[in-house]
């Protein structure tokens, strides 16, 4: 089913809507949710959690790309449960790595007063700004949570090649926030 098709049926109220994303995404979301909390249940409970949420928010939104949409509700449902889980201690695996690896550029960058969302926008102009490659590795390991070995197979490069980008990443990130006006 198209994605235009599933979105109708979210705004006709059919309870399809969410047997349609549930057989169509399921398994997208179930890996970002997997590689934020590396529990199996957790993971299906914010899936599940995300279908709700899409079923509450369509309409009013009107999603471009459901696969974007839907990845970015799985997304913060479960930095929300890991946070939650995980509130008096950081724990390891790879969020909490790929966390600590962008602590030098975006840590304490924002203030309460400064729009997050400005923030999401001028990271993502920055990104425009790198290659393709550069680009995409970024986005697995700082949006997706994909492990360096997993970047590495999904790429076809070395563990160190994989490292070096990102580090050369961040510290062009970092950079890129002090022209504008975000300082570390």
């Amino acid at each position: 089913m198209q994605d235009s098709q599933i979105i109708e049926l979210y705004f006709a109220r059919d309870e399809q809507a969410i047997s349609a994303t549930s057989a169509k995404y399921n398994s997208y979301c179930m890996q970002i949710a997997m590689n934020i909390l590396h529990n199996n249940e957790d993971s299906e409970e914010c899936v599940n959690d995300t279908y709700l949420a899409a079923w509450n928010s369509i309409p009013p939104n009107r999603p471009e790309r459901l696969s974007a949409y839907l990845g970015r509700l799985t997304r913060n449902l479960s930095l929300n449960r890991y946070k939650s889980q995980h509130a008096s201690r950081r724990g390891g695996g790879e969020f909490a790595l790929s966390l600590d690896e962008l602590d030098d550029c975006v840590a304490d960058t924002v203030s309460p007063e400064q729009d997050a969302e400005a923030l999401g926008a001028i990271i993502s102009e920055f990104l425009y700004t790198q290659s393709k490659e550069t680009r995409q590795v970024f986005v697995r390991r700082y949006f997706y949570s994909d492990s360096i070995s997993d970047i590495c197979d999904r790429f076809g490069m070395s563990e160190s090649r994989a490292k070096s980008m990102l580090h050369r990443t961040r510290l062009a990130l970092r950079a890129y926030l002090g022209k504008h006006g975000i300082n570390i």
